[in-house]
C-alpha cells in the first residue's frame, strides 16, 4: 500500500521517529535539523520516504564537510605553531651570527627590515639582497613603464571611443528627428489617403448614380429617336471645326482688310466714282471762284482808289472827264456777266 504524506513538525517528526523501517536514520535527520536550526523553529515539510532520504543525504554531507573543515584548522593551527618556531629560530641564528640581541636594535631599524622584509614578500624575492632587488625593480620598472603605454594606447582609444559616441549620439538624434519627421509625414499621408479612400467611395457611388442617371437619360432619348447630330459631343465638335474654321481664315480676312471701303457691286462702285468726281469739280469750281472774286476785289480795289484821286485831282464831280460815256456801267455789266457765267458752270456740274 502506497505510503499517505504528511506534513510535520520537529516535535511530531521525533513522535514518528519510532518507526520500524528507518528508526536510525529518522533519529539522525532530527539531530540534524536541531543542529541547524538552533533556537530557530524548524519548519514544517513533507514527511514520507522520499524525504527522509534526502535530508538524511544533506546531514551526511554536513557533518562530513564539517569535519573536514576542523581538520583543516587544525591542519593550520598546527603550520602556524612551526613556523612560529622556525622564525623564532631563524631570528635567534641570525641575531647570534651578526652579533645583535632581540631588543638591541632600534625602532627606525626595526622599521626599515620590517618595510625591507614587506618589499620582499611584494617583489616575491628569494632574498633580501641587492641582486634580488635590482631585477625585480627593473622588472617593476618594465612593468609600470609598459602599463603607462597601454594607458596612452587605452586613453587615444577612449578619445577615438568619445568621438565616436559624440557623433553616434549627434546621429542619433537627427536619426531621431528624421523618425520624428517621417512619422509625422507617415501621420499626414495616412489622414490623406484615409481621406482619399473617403472620396473615392463618395466618387464610386456617384458614379454608380450618374451611369444609372445616364442609362436612363439614353433609354429615354432612344424612346424618342432624337438625332445624334442634337447631342452634346456632336454640338461640341461642331464648335471645334467652326473655331477650326475662324482660325483658317483669320490670314484671309487680313488679306481683304484693304479691300474693305470698296462697294460690293461696279454700278455703285461707279457712282462712287462719279460721286468723288463731282466733289473734285466743286472743288475746283471754289478754287476757280475764289480767284475770280480776289481779281474782282483788286480790280474794284483799283478802280475805286484810281477814282477817288482823279476826281478829287481835277474836282469832277460826275462821270470821268475824257472817258467815254457809259463806263462805269460797263464795268458793272461786265462783273455782272462772270458771275453769271460762275453759276452757270455751277449748275451745269
Amino acid at each position: 500500500m502506497e505510503e499517505q504524506p504528511m506534513l510535520l513538525t520537529i516535535s511530531q517528526f521525533q513522535v514518528v521517529e519510532g518507526d520500524s523501517t528507518h528508526p536510525t536514520i529518522s533519529a539522525q535527520v532530527s539531530q540534524w535539523l536541531k543542529k541547524v536550526f538552533g533556537q530557530q523553529p524548524v519548519p514544517e515539510f513533507e514527511v514520507n520516504t522520499r524525504t527522509v532520504e534526502i535530508l538524511y543525504e544533506l546531514a551526511e554531507s554536513s557533518e562530513m564537510r564539517c569535519r573536514e573543515a576542523e581538520m583543516l584548522i587544525e591542519d593550520h593551527k598546527q603550520k602556524t605553531e612551526e613556523y612560529s618556531s622556525d622564525g623564532a629560530h631563524l631570528q635567534e641564528v641570525l641575531l647570534q651570527a651578526v652579533g645583535l640581541q632581540a631588543g638591541g636594535l632600534s625602532k627606525p631599524t626595526v622599521d626599515l627590515l620590517s618595510a625591507l622584509e614587506e618589499t620582499a614578500e611584494v617583489l616575491k624575492l628569494r632574498d633580501t639582497s641587492l641582486g634580488s632587488y635590482m631585477p625585480a625593480i627593473n622588472k617593476l620598472t618594465d612593468d609600470v613603464l609598459e602599463a603607462e603605454k597601454t594607458d596612452r594606447r587605452l586613453q587615444r582609444e577612449l578619445s577615438a571611443v568619445r568621438k565616436k559616441m559624440t557623433a553616434t549620439v549627434v546621429l542619433r538624434k537627427k536619426l531621431q528627428d528624421d523618425l520624428m519627421k517621417l512619422t509625422h509625414i507617415q501621420q499626414v499621408e495616412a489622414a490623406t489617403a484615409e481621406e482619399r479612400l473617403l472620396n473615392m467611395d463618395f466618387m464610386k457611388n456617384k458614379t454608380r448614380d450618374l451611369t444609372y442617371r445616364n442609362k436612363l437619360a439614353q433609354e429615354k432619348l432612344d424612346s424618342r429617336q432624337m438625332e445624334d447630330s442634337l447631342t452634346h459631343q456632336a454640338i461640341l465638335q461642331l464648335s471645334e471645326r467652326i473655331a477650326a474654321l475662324k482660325e483658317e481664315t483669320l490670314p484671309l480676312k487680313k488679306k481683304l482688310e484693304p479691300y474693305n471701303d470698296l462697294s460690293p457691286s461696279p454700278a455703285l462702285a461707279r457712282v462712287k466714282i462719279e460721286e468723288a468726281k463731282r466733289e473734285l469739280v466743286i472743288l475746283f469750281i471754289h478754287l476757280v471762284l475764289f480767284w475770280h472774286l480776289l481779281l474782282l476785289l483788286l480790280l474794284l480795289l483799283f478802280i475805286f482808289v484810281g477814282y477817288s484821286n482823279f476826281s478829287e485831282r481835277f474836282s469832277f464831280s460826275q462821270g470821268c472827264p475824257g472817258c467815254p460815256a457809259g463806263a462805269e456801267s460797263g464795268l458793272h455789266e461786265h462783273f455782272i456777266s462772270i458771275i453769271n457765267k460762275i453759276n452757270n458752270k455751277i449748275k451745269a456740274c
